[in-house]
């Protein structure tokens, strides 16, 4: 699908959601899975876009805020009054016309858990870009929307896929694994996906057309980085 932008345009959806699970955590969007590639899409010349589930303010994760989980990027950002405003006045999604849009990018974070991969006009935006060949790039806990995605014939779109994502391992070392709503890679793996991964925390990016996705925090800057490519071909 041509939307005919001369200026590309990228949809970024954050979750809305700032609690996981039962547990009374804070989270919401992993902050340099925003920042960076707000950066490096805009800088290459693409229009960047933030949306959320219920509009308004999305929340940031604080532990993404403090060091050693801050980077350039996220002292950019938190500085930067235009990127602070974007973030705190996402339009909402389910009014955005997403037809106009040339790819989309979903950061990581726990709250996608809890609204994004269970938000039917979120599958479907999924489904909708993925069928018209536009790029779908989903970094660190974003895949795990990818569960209950299904195309158009009725097959998972993961099926037979080759992606990555957050791993169990992961979780495990940060001791949140056991307050997940569901284990991503355990989910896509059962789905049909070809789950491919690294060391914990290494970056990795895994291509298999359409689809873009990132394992790690660290994966955000390269994920960018190849949809920006992508884009200016």
């Amino acid at each position: 699908m041509n939307t005919g932008n001369r200026q590309k345009r990228v949809l970024l959806i954050m979750s809305s959601v700032d609690e996981l699970g039962i547990s009374g955590k804070q989270t919401g969007t992993w902050f340099t899975e925003l920042a960076a590639p707000y950066y490096i899409l805009t800088e290459a010349g693409h229009e960047v876009v933030f949306a959320s589930p219920q509009g308004g303010e999305a929340p940031i994760d604080l532990l993404s805020m403090k060091a050693p989980f801050t980077t350039s990027y996220t002292e950019r950002f938190f500085n930067d009054p235009v990127a602070m405003f974007a973030a705190r006045n996402t339009r909402k999604l389910r009014e955005v016309d997403y037809n106009t849009y040339d790819a989309v990018f979903i950061p990581g974070g726990y709250g996608l858990l809890t609204d994004l991969a269970s938000d039917q006009h979120t599958l479907k935006l999924i489904k909708d870009f993925y069928e018209t060949d536009r790029p779908v790039a989903m970094v660190c806990h974003a895949p795990a929307i990818l569960r209950d995605v299904t195309l158009s014939n009725g097959e998972y779109l993961v099926k037979g896929k080759e992606l990555t994502g957050f791993k169990n391992s992961e979780d495990e070392e940060v001791e949140l694994l056991k307050h997940l709503l569901f284990s991503l890679e355990d989910e896509l793996q059962r789905r049909g996906a070809v789950y491919k991964s690294k060391a914990n925390w290494e970056p990795n990016v895994v291509v298999d057309g359409a689809l873009m996705t990132g394992q790690s925090p660290a994966s955000a800057d390269p994920l960018a980085e190849a949809l920006s490519e992508v884009l200016l071909k």
